[in-house]
């Protein structure tokens, strides 16, 4: 796994093998996130990453100098990797990773955030009702922007909020505004 750009542009982060998690891929990342730049501006951004997997979007996030990073992720292996991966960039203090239930995180939150991540795993049934949460529980802040990483058999088209989709392989990312 590699940070696409920003100020950690190039370093590299060895997955475990033994992780189940399926970290964007270089290729889809890079093209998302230039997307994402007619949207928004990272730096000082307030972002969230949810289902956080590797720390992947994460890490990206600090690179482009968004000035608050939220991480969630589950799994106590996973939380503990990006804990790692974070503390190998030094000094990066504004990063909140956490571990814990990305739904019970959502129906919690009372903040806002500029630009929200969110790539649940593909087979998770409660994954179609996501992105009405985000919205139920006001988490995007005006103008902001949500980015729905999911499978090819999804299609949030119809959503009000929607904005466009795009797809690199099997990577398949909803905008929402």
């Amino acid at each position: 796994m590699r940070i696409i750009t920003g100020k950690y542009k190039g370093r590299h982060f060895d997955i475990p093998r033994t992780f189940k998690a399926r970290p964007t891929t270089d290729f889809a990342k890079e093209n998302i996130f230039n997307v994402l730049m007619g949207y928004i501006d990272f730096d000082g951004t307030r972002a969230l990453d949810l289902f956080a997997g590797t720390g992947s979007i994460t890490l990206e996030l600090l690179s482009r100098g968004c000035s608050q990073v939220v991480s969630v992720e589950l799994d106590r292996d996973h939380h503990r990797f990006i804990q790692q991966c974070i503390a190998k960039l030094q000094g990066e203090n504004n990063v909140q990773c956490l571990r814990g239930d990305v739904f019970r995180f959502i129906k919690g939150c009372h903040q806002q955030f500029d630009f929200i991540f969110a790539d649940p795993p593909y087979a998770l049934k409660e994954l179609p009702q996501i992105p009405d949460l985000i919205f139920e529980h006001n988490l995007l802040a005006p103008d902001g922007v949500f980015v729905f990483e999911h499978g090819k058999d999804n299609d949030f088209s119809q959503h009000p909020r929607f904005v466009e989709h795009r797809s690199y392989g099997s990577v398949n990312f909803s905008l929402f505004r």
